[in-house]
């Protein structure tokens, strides 16, 4: 069963969706992609996992690092999921280039996860698994920027990738 729930941010309606003890997505309204699976045969209930994920965007929007991430997964393709595992190291408050992350997949690449075995994915694919991503925030694709600093693009909208690095630069620990 799926379940759903709500949750009011400061940047807008979050959904969340998952089992009862696993977070599947988290979605800004309106963003990209946004509950790709996810039908009207969902349940609205407030699952443990959902109860945990809620304190952790309380936390967050707080102004706080949380300690602890809920139980996640993430269902893509081989090369998504190197993407997004990658996305889960990159520290509050930090960012990681396009490029970059596109250098760390090709070093993860194992088992001709791309058309050539070994080869750099480029930017634009890294972006649009990075775009793809279905669980926003916790794992945290607002940190990647493009080369030279520009913020590049965000499923959820360019000003709301904005806010969040500017929310996490001003309240990193001194």
């Amino acid at each position: 069963m799926i379940y759903t729930w709500e949750y009011s941010s400061e940047l807008g309606q979050i959904t969340l969706a998952g089992s009862e003890r696993v977070l599947t997505g988290l979605w800004f309204e309106g963003q990209k992609h946004f509950a790709p699976g996810i039908g009207p045969e969902t349940v609205t209930a407030l699952t443990p996992v959902f109860r945990q994920t809620v304190e952790w965007l309380d936390c967050y929007f707080a102004g706080g690092i949380p300690g602890f991430v809920p139980a996640l997964a993430t269902e893509g393709t081989a090369f998504q999921e190197v993407v997004w595992g990658i996305l889960r190291t990159v520290p509050y408050g930090q960012t990681m280039t396009y490029g970059q992350l596109a250098a760390r997949a090709s070093a993860l690449a194992v088992g001709g996860q791309f058309d050539t075995p070994g080869a750099r994915p480029s930017a634009r694919a890294v972006g649009q698994a990075v775009g793809r991503n279905p669980i926003s925030l916790i794992i945290p694709c607002h940190r990647i920027v493009a080369a030279g600093g520009a913020l590049g693009g965000y499923a959820a909208g360019q000003w709301r990738k904005e806010r969040l690095l500017k929310l996490e630069a001003r309240r990193l620990p001194g």
